[in-house]
């Protein structure tokens, strides 16, 4: 029983320590922030694919 003291303690470390890094992720909407800072290199990208011009 002694043994299962330090996989409870790190497992619960690890879930708690997800938890706030997502928690802060939706709290701060860092996911939107990061799109909106990598927009202008996507837009590189998706200008650049050909396209079909028959309609």
């Amino acid at each position: 029983m002694a043994k299962f003291y330090p996989v409870l303690k790190n497992l619960s470390l690890a879930g708690f320590s997800f938890f706030a890094v997502t928690f802060a992720v939706y709290y701060f909407n860092l996911d939107m922030k990061l799109t909106a800072a990598m927009e202008p290199v996507l837009e590189y990208f998706y200008d650049k694919v050909d396209r079909d011009q028959h309609l």
